[in-house]
């Protein structure tokens, strides 16, 4: 992480910006006072469930490269009953736009489980080309059937019911989803390390002959993980609907579920260390709107974040291997 950020001063200072004053002003946006902070947490909120929906599956080796189109679809399934059952209870609503978020990403994410379980279909371009299946279906949408007369011509839909959306902490923008978002990683924790199905998850992932030969069944395991996985990117979708928009919209994830592959690996694949790392990108989020104030292009957190995988991924060698000079040959 600190080479990314030695790596973007040094593009920041080829075009004529300080990047001390730079950094300096994402940290007082982001962190600076209790306004920053806790829009750095209305951030962070998806990106923490979209980072423990991807970690489960690379947890498996599986490479769920489709957590935004996930997203999108749990926010579609949710916003759909905000919109048709408006006038049910708070009580009802919400557990219920909560379970079809889950249901509706965990499907999607079933397609390319499906083709990778019992025909060995490459996952990685399934999931990736399936996002834009889901992107431009709410685009369809919002720009169609469901769009907002009163909207000014606008792609947006009606706006959800009061009982459809989720009570916020106090005076301030962050919703409930948050202890949502807490609930998930202390749950993935302890099934993970202490469960025999954590077990399992673990051993697929590190070869599939050897969990046959250990009697666990692997496609099981496979559409199992995935149908969890791409759940808790649909919840991820259906708070966002729920919590901040309060309705269907275009362009509802800025690329959370894309920036969420970057959380896990930077968390390690850890549930509680993703949780911290989604604080600090969303810190980087915010405090990136901060830059543009000062006329600053928010694109430099986009290279921010992608010098942050670059760096990561180029870490790995020297997690796994070591230099060590050749002896002299006998």
């Amino acid at each position: 992480f600190f080479l990314a950020l030695l790596f973007n001063a040094v593009i920041l200072l080829l075009f004529g910006i300080d990047p001390i004053e730079a950094y300096s002003v994402m940290v007082k946006g982001s962190l600076g006072n209790s306004y920053a902070l806790t829009e750095t947490l209305v951030k962070a909120i998806p990106l923490m469930l979209a980072g423990l929906a991807v970690s489960l599956a690379f947890r498996m080796k599986l490479w769920n490269i489709g957590a935004e189109g996930q997203l999108y679809m749990g926010a579609f399934a949710a916003s759909g009953i905000a919109l048709s059952m408006g006038e049910l209870s708070a009580w009802l609503l919400l557990p219920l736009m909560l379970l079809m978020g889950f249901v509706a990403g965990g499907l999607w994410a079933l397609i390319p489980a499906a083709l990778r379980a019992y025909w060995n279909v490459n996952e990685t371009i399934t999931t990736l080309m399936l996002n834009y299946v889901a992107i431009f279906w709410v685009d369809s949408l919002v720009f169609g059937s469901w769009k907002d007369p009163q909207s000014l011509g606008f792609p947006l839909s009606p706006r959800f019911s009061a009982n459809a959306c989720l009570p916020t902490i106090g005076d301030t923008r962050v919703h409930m989803g948050l202890l949502l978002a807490l609930l998930i990683a202390v749950i993935f924790y302890f099934l993970l390390q202490y469960t025999r199905w954590g077990y399992e998850v673990k051993v697929v992932g590190e070869s599939h002959s050897s969990a046959r030969y250990a009697g666990i069944n692997v496609a099981k395991n496979i559409l199992l993980v995935m149908l969890i996985s791409g759940g808790i990117a649909g919840i991820a979708g259906m708070i966002e609907v729920s919590g901040i928009t309060h309705r269907l919209q275009q362009d509802i994830s800025p690329g959370y579920g894309f920036t969420a592959i970057i959380v896990a690996w930077l968390g390690r694949l850890n549930p509680l260390a993703i949780i911290m790392v989604a604080f600090l990108f969303g810190a980087l989020l915010v405090g990136g709107f901060g830059l543009q104030i000062y006329g600053i292009s928010f694109s430099i957190v986009l290279m921010l974040q992608g010098a942050v995988l670059f760096f990561l991924l180029a870490g790995e060698i020297f997690i796994k291997y070591r230099l060590q000079p050749l002896g002299k040959e006998m």
